[in-house]
């Protein structure tokens, strides 16, 4: 084995460190600053010093221990790997079915479910125009589409995550769905995606159906019955993606997800209930960007601040609670339109930081998702992906394989700073509700997403194909767009209005002033009385405008 070549031997009295900065000095001249997104300075080189300066001289820890820093499992990746939760909704429910039993054949691992935005807006399908439908998602009115939707899948073995903001029509339908087919409540497992009604207000506007007060007394009804009802189910997501997509920083989106999670397990604490009962099935679900060290550091650095959250501050004795488990997506904001075959470096960067960062769940976007629904052929690209970077590039070999490296350490400490100190604003302001009450939030995000903007067209943040390394052949390589089936979708428009006209109109008179009597009573809870409409054949579109009427119509937050 050769000797290392002692530092004295080469340079004389200089120092290795000194002789490193004179040669790079003279190498670039005088060195422009470089931050990452959320404005942490960019050193070229990182040492053991730079640990030593934040407190690295501690031990960095194990995964499934606290803080967490490493992970939150003991195995983490190499025990059982993340589950490959792929996004899918299109056309009829006879559609997403052949489409998810397809994807999981191909190593998808989970269901995941997004329905049309007509859907999400509250309405049913026989109130929209007709070429609206099914074209961002599933058109899912009722319990019987649902149960089309989810066929050949075993609900009480297969997790499901139903993208299903306030009042949570989605799962009601799914559970009427599997307790028609004898499935026991207590097998059913999964995750109420989009129940952060703060994310929203914040940065999706077409997901809120309900009032700001309103969203707030439903998620904690639909929180408590699925802790009573269905206790494997994760009734809590809460959302930074939203947020991040939106403009936010990575760091500000850890923040301001970290908040929203303290805001609402508090609104629970205050309900009565017991944070050692729900907060572990409180869920977290974020964007991964093309920063692919910073990314890194905000999952680390967040896992760590949640666990001295859930035991200082919200008084949980459980270790089980401390746990910061997360879903992640790869970021659609980063997808371009131009040279759209990029996308697919793209995505799988992203990938990869969130698999460094220790996520449990993951979906990969298709490289033509700028364009629209993903292509059949563009979803299986994104699931083989994931397929590819666990078997053939081996990344689950190693637990937390960044771990103890001088730039990854440095910068989730200079991250767990940084997310500390905006999360001090978010408090400042009276906690996560009242910030984004008045405005707080949403300015903070949009002064963000401008600084970035201007990068971008200043030439100072270079996307490929957009404003560097342009090519005059987009047109020709622009993915095809696929529509739902016309003559498909009228016939499930008419099966619909035939079974809406069949139902007994003094029945669903009933549910429907059930629903009224929950909202109106403090001991009722509205997401039960939910279940019971879907079971009684309410559809969508009357649960949430009875709703509405009730609890108030989602209207955006005027910021003055």
């Amino acid at each position: 084995m050769n000797k290392p070549i002692e530092p004295h031997l080469l340079s004389g009295t200089e120092s290795a460190h000194d002789r490193w900065k004179r040669e790079f000095t003279e190498g670039v001249g005088d060195d422009r600053e470089i931050a990452n997104v959320s404005g942490i300075p960019i050193r070229p080189l990182y040492t053991a010093a730079d640990r030593a300066a934040s407190g690295g001289d501690d031990a960095l820890g194990y995964p499934g221990q606290p803080d967490y820093t490493r992970g939150i499992y003991a195995t983490m990746h190499r025990g059982r790997t993340w589950t490959q939760r792929q996004l899918v909704g299109l056309g009829t429910p006879a559609d997403y079915n052949q489409r998810l039993l397809g994807l999981l054949d191909r190593g998808a691992t989970a269901v995941s479910l997004i329905p049309c935005n007509s859907v999400y807006r509250g309405y049913d399908m026989d109130s929209v125009e007709p070429e609206l439908l099914g074209t961002c998602g599933v058109v899912v009115n009722n319990a019987d589409h649902m149960d089309r939707c989810l066929e050949g899948v075993d609900v009480g073995e297969v997790s499901c995550a139903m993208n299903d903001p306030s009042p949570f029509t989605l799962l009601a339908f799914m559970l009427v769905a599997a307790e028609r087919r004898g499935i026991d409540w207590n097998k059913i497992t999964g995750t109420s995606n989009q129940s952060d009604y703060l994310s929203h207000y914040v940065a999706n506007h077409m997901f809120y159906r309900l009032s700001l007060p309103g969203a707030r007394r439903v998620l904690m009804d639909h929180i408590a019955w699925c802790g009573e009802h269905v206790p494997r189910w994760n009734p809590m997501s809460v959302v930074g993606q939203h947020m991040q997509q939106a403009g936010a920083t990575p760091a500000e989106a850890m923040a301001f997800t970290l908040s929203s999670a303290v805001q609402n397990a508090e609104d629970c604490i205050a309900r009565g209930m017991d944070p050692d009962e729900f907060l572990p099935r409180f869920t977290f679900f974020f964007d991964i960007s093309l920063s692919f060290f910073e990314e890194i550091a905000k999952f680390r650095a967040g896992r760590r601040i949640w666990a001295r959250i859930a035991r200082d501050r919200l008084g949980v004795r459980g270790e089980r609670a401390w746990r910061f488990k997360f879903h992640a997506q790869t970021s659609g904001v980063d997808l371009t339109r131009q040279q759209p075959l990029n996308n697919i470096a793209r995505v799988t960067a992203q990938a990869m930081a969130g698999i460094f960062g220790g996520l449990q769940s993951l979906h990969t976007d298709a490289y033509d998702e700028a364009y629209a629904t993903p292509s059949e052929a563009g979803a299986r690209i994104a699931v083989a992906t994931q397929n590819i970077l666990r078997e053939e590039a081996h990344l689950t070999d190693v637990i937390d394989p960044l771990g103890g490296s001088f730039y990854v350490e440095s910068l989730t400490d200079r991250m767990e700073e940084k997310i500390v100190a905006i999360m001090k604003t978010i408090d400042d302001a009276g906690g996560m509700y009242k910030a984004v009450e008045a405005g707080v939030v949403q300015r903070m995000i949009g002064a963000s997403a401008m600084r970035f903007q201007r990068r971008v067209e200043a030439g100072e943040q270079v996307v490929v194909g957009v404003n560097k390394y342009q090519a005059d052949d987009d047109a020709a390589n622009r993915p095809p767009v696929e529509r739902p089936d016309a003559a498909a979708m009228q016939r499930h428009l008419d099966e619909f209005r035939a079974a809406k006209a069949a139902r007994s109109g003094a029945a669903v008179a009933e549910a429907l002033d059930d629903l009224t009597r929950a909202a109106a009573s403090k001991g009722g809870n509205v997401f039960g009385a939910v279940v019971d409409g879907a079971r009684a054949g309410l559809t969508n579109e009357e649960i949430c405008t009875r709703l509405r009427r009730d609890l108030g119509f989602g209207e955006p937050l005027v910021i003055v």
